[in-house]
């Protein structure tokens, strides 16, 4: 480019600064003040946005981690209380059973009477399957048989137990075992008291048992009904 043109640029600049200060001078302090008000404007419009959007994310962090946290307690409530995933191999029930459980239901052993978790508790709640956490009975069918063992007058579902003749140490009896796991849990006798008339003899080693309060965080939520349904029948 010619010096002429870098000059004739050069000038054109600064005609145009001059004329910007000549405006800027023309104008009255009203005008000065309005311009420095648009300009406020259009920053405060632009913070207000701003604070707007860092609101919105972070109301979308939020939930979004509440619904993780909600997703992965449902998940390990369902883990808790599985009775259709497969029942664990022999060599993995030697490792997860105590002596005294794998000799109960594995081996179709007896343990001690009067000398047991579950034969003189009196809270309200249900007893699972040791192994897979299936619900097989409720202390609202629990009765105090003086045998020293916990009995029932009934399963919660009949369907979820099994009964077999047992003919062992020269009796007659009928053995009970849970349907999914196919565990020893006891036997039953017909000398119960009303409405069956029966009597479930279980072994504690066989059982869990997830007292009322917390049946929901183990994942036994819907077993509620049962104990809200019997308190609404107590004046």
């Amino acid at each position: 480019m010619s010096t002429t043109g870098t000059g004739t640029i050069h000038s054109e600049r600064q005609r145009r600064r001059r004329n910007s200060k000549r405006h800027m001078k023309s104008l009255s302090p009203s005008e000065h003040w309005g311009t420095g008000m648009n300009s406020a404007r259009l920053t405060y419009k632009h913070s207000r946005k701003t604070l707007w959007l860092g609101l919105v994310g972070t109301l979308v962090v939020i939930v979004g981690w509440l619904w993780l946290g909600y997703a992965e307690v449902q998940k390990q409530e369902a883990e808790k209380m599985n009775p259709t995933k497969p029942v664990p191999s022999d060599a993995e029930l030697r490792e997860k059973l105590t002596k005294d459980q794998y000799k109960v239901t594995r081996e179709c052993g007896t343990e001690t009477a009067f000398h047991n978790a579950y034969w003189d508790n009196h809270k309200a709640g249900i007893y699972v399957d040791i192994i897979t956490g299936e619900p097989l009975f409720s202390s609202l069918d629990k009765f105090d048989s003086g045998t020293g063992w916990p009995s029932f007058t009934k399963p919660i579902k009949s369907e979820d137990v099994t009964e077999k003749r047992d003919t062992s140490y020269g009796m007659e009896r009928t053995e009970v075992r849970a349907k999914s796991s196919d565990s020893h849990l006891g036997h039953v006798f017909k000398d119960g008291p009303p409405p069956t008339g029966q009597r479930y003899s279980v072994n504690s080693t066989a059982l869990r048992f997830i007292p009322e309060e917390k049946l929901k965080e183990e994942g036994y939520g819907k077993y509620l009904s049962l104990f809200q349904s019997q308190e609404g029948k107590n004046p």
